[in-house]
């Protein structure tokens, strides 16, 4: 038994590094899809800016002590898109993960992810939240080398899509890693990334520190 979960651990890593050759061809920065890619990557970039300084319930909005400045971006950078299948845990356990202002949040350990980067593979968690109207939605929440330094002390997030197929080809996209509302404001609370959320590399990807 344990020979035949070694050859599917193996079989699991060579396809996420086939995946991985074929996202770099896929990510030349010539080529007229990644420019499409990052123009639509600066426009969104650009609509949030906006949104923040003007939506009535942007916390530059909500919290009056504080002042609306446009967001602090890394270039984008196709090196820190991956592909990779969800892989869901056996047993998925409801844990509880600690917010900023000391409360604990329910929340289910989904499964996880696989990025192959310089010979490495580095497994990162998926969770299933609540909203206060009982929805349901899916995070990666993370820190990395950058965390606390070039980018926010608590971590950053990624929204994940859940795809009911389970064999679904996800991309995982560093450059759209943000912020919560805590980053700027004091008023609110966020989740805190586990020691098991982070990934041993600068992501220099996505947003950094706010000002």
């Amino acid at each position: 038994m344990k020979l035949i979960q070694i050859y599917i651990r193996l079989l699991s890593i060579l396809i996420i590094a086939v995946m991985s050759l074929n996202t770099c061809k896929d990510n030349d920065s010539d080529s007229p899809e990644m420019k499409k890619y990052i123009d639509d990557l600066v426009k969104e970039r650009k609509e949030k800016d906006y949104s923040l300084q003007f939506d009535i319930n942007s916390p530059f909005n909500r919290d009056t002590t504080i002042t609306f400045n446009p967001l602090n971006y890394y270039e984008p950078n196709p090196e820190f898109i991956f592909k990779s299948r969800l892989i869901a845990y056996d047993i998925q356990d409801t844990i509880q993960i600690l917010g900023t202002k000391g409360e604990s949040r329910p929340t289910i350990l989904l499964g996880y992810v696989e990025l192959a980067k310089d010979n490495k593979v580095h497994r990162i968690n998926v969770y299933k939240s609540f909203d206060r109207t009982g929805a349901s939605y899916y995070s990666i929440w993370f820190t990395d080398r950058t965390t606390g330094n070039e980018t926010y002390g608590v971590g950053r997030y990624l929204d994940f899509q859940l795809n009911e197929n389970p064999d679904f080809i996800y991309t995982i996209d560093f450059n759209k890693a943000y912020n919560p509302y805590c980053a700027y404001s004091a008023l609110f609370t966020c989740p805190i990334p586990r020691a098991d959320d982070h990934i041993d590399m600068e992501i220099e990807a996505g947003e950094k520190n706010f000002h």
